[in-house]
């Protein structure tokens, strides 16, 4: 454990990509099993603890330290794993001092009852110090939030053994914790573990920012890039997965979808709910809602009849991967595209359509129909070489994304929030609002996004400067200070006082030119809904 808690204690503190590689890779160079095994579960999001709850730790605390003292630490720190860590009292009684080992914890917090969770966890935070209860508390609720992505975890596990990153995030939904096959066959003790007859997920093909280049269409396709999420759909042995760009299963979520992919295969595109909101006349596949329609789908266990039926998915079908058994992902853009429209219509017509190319003479002509994007409600244009393999990850020259250029808003700061990890020293999160006729301004935003270091330091101390009132870890600020908003769109919402909801805000510019009555109505943006 104690092992365990110096790596997280570093990576907390460590901002290159590179030497945080380092860091995980000579842990797991050097941990026995189980231990590492665990800890890899633990940094990639697949440790499940059901015993543990945030109340149940705060229930803990609240027994032993002044109540209003925690609350007042908690807002302080802007973490609870760690101001518990440091609050914990030391126990009255003598408890047993020998060490805990990664695997002991683990086990032990697997099997724990609700009933049974309050005293045991409570005797495992007695033995151990204030690193390792940090270590322990953020494993338990599976928020690590260190800057460590799954993706990150798995290429430092790649590192440390010398294999393809591309072969282990193949593997990796055929394997569970913590993982002993695959250590096995990675310091040669075992065979290579298949994903033979499982629906695993394959890494995405990824795209570079277009910027102000362009590029010759004899070499490159053009097609619409829709506003929906990215998935991948896997049929393997009688089994259907679906699953997002980050490899989360998804399945869940969507089970209609899943239920009408029965062709053996895995391809890859873009999941939407039905509607008239995206394409328009552009859009030759059939009508896509707005993405504001698909949130009311997504993160949900269960689905009511009445969700499916409000909210139809279909996923807009951009490339394929498997043919049947057929590896496809090395032929050519062109010939896989050849493989996809003849897949197309085996599928349900009602649940699956291909994402229809851009007939385009050439760039310029590209950037008259691009124009029309914003009109359309489509999220832009992705740019995809002929002649490209499908290959994981984003490889320079290969695929393009040409965004539409993103909608701006002239906003008032009306309250700020406590930041996590790095940040929770700093009020970061902003809630902005507009003007309404009347005069009230109503919350129409938040954001964390999209400023320096320095930026943040000096809206932190606008925010310390301006409190009106504290809510916990929030303040409420002087209406006085405009910062300019970008979002991609723009759409009404029932669940929000102002009636409208930004899409992908972030701030793009503090304008301590511009006084606040002159920032913008929440008419203006009402007009730009679309």
């Amino acid at each position: 454990m104690h092992a365990f808690a110096a790596l997280l204690d570093s990576l907390i503190y460590t901002r290159g990509r590179n030497a945080k590689l380092k860091l995980i890779a000579d842990y797991l160079a050097v941990t026995p099993d189980p231990d590492r095994g665990w800890a890899m579960a633990a940094l990639t999001g697949e440790l499940d603890l059901p015993g543990v709850k945030p109340a149940l730790i705060r229930a803990l605390i609240e027994e032993r330290v002044d109540p209003v003292l925690f609350r007042m630490s908690r807002d302080y720190v802007g973490d609870t794993a760690e101001t518990v860590a440091l609050l914990w009292p030391a126990p009255t009684v003598p408890v047993d001092a020998a060490p805990m080992s990664l695997n002991d914890a683990v086990e032990r917090l697997r099997h724990l009852s609700r009933a049974d969770a309050p005293a045991e966890l409570a005797r495992m935070l007695d033995r151990l110090d204030a690193e390792e209860r940090f270590a322990l508390l953020k494993m338990a609720t599976g928020a690590l939030r260190i800057g460590v992505s799954a993706r990150l975890a798995k290429t430092a596990l790649a590192n440390a053994f010398g294999v393809d990153v591309e072969l282990l995030e193949e593997l990796w939904h055929a394997l569970s914790p913590p993982y002993a096959t695959l250590f096995d066959w990675l310091e040669g003790r075992g065979a290579q573990p298949t994903a033979a007859d499982t629906p695993v997920f394959r890494p995405f093909m990824l795209a570079h920012g277009l910027e102000d280049a362009r590029v010759d269409l004899a070499d490159y396709v053009p097609e619409w890039k829709w506003d929906g999420i990215r998935v991948q759909i896997v049929h393997v042995a009688g089994q259907t997965r679906l699953y997002s760009r980050t490899g989360d299963d998804v399945t869940g979520s969507f089970p209609d979808v899943a239920a009408a992919f029965a062709t053996p295969g895995a391809v890859d595109g873009e999941l939407m709910v039905k509607g008239e909101f995206q394409g328009g006349a552009l859009d030759a596949g059939g009508g896509a809602a707005s993405f504001n329609a698909l949130q009311q789908r997504l993160g949900r266990k269960t689905v009511s009849a009445k969700m499916l039926a409000d909210y139809p998915a279909f996923v807009r079908l951009y490339d394929i991967l498997f043919d049947g058994a057929e590896d496809l992902r090395t032929l050519p853009w062109t010939e896989r595209r050849a493989r996809l429209e003849a897949f197309v219509p085996r599928l349900d017509p009602d649940r699956f359509d291909l994402s229809q190319v851009i007939e385009a003479a050439d760039f310029t002509a590209l950037e008259a129909i691009r124009a029309g994007a914003r009109d359309a409600a489509i999220e832009g244009v992705m740019l995809k070489r002929r002649d490209s393999p499908y290959v994981g990850g984003r490889r320079a020259g290969l695929w393009y994304k040409w965004k539409r250029d993103p909608l701006t808003a002239d906003c008032v700061m009306m309250y700020a929030q406590r930041g996590n990890g790095r940040r929770s020293s700093y009020y970061s999160d902003y809630t902005f609002g507009c003007w309404t006729e009347d005069g009230e301004l109503l919350p129409v935003g938040k954001a964390y996004s999209g400023i320096t270091d320095e930026e943040l330091r000096q809206l932190d101390k606008f925010v310390r400067g301006h409190t009106l009132n504290r809510f916990g870890p929030v303040r409420e600020v002087e209406k006085t200070l405009v910062l300019e908003i970008a979002f991609d769109s723009i759409h009404a919402s029932t669940r929000h006082k102002s009636g409208v909801a930004m899409r992908f805000p972030r701030i793009a510019r503090i304008r301590l030119d511009k006084p606040a009555a002159e920032a913008d109505r929440l008419a203006t943006l009402q007009r730009l809904m679309t």
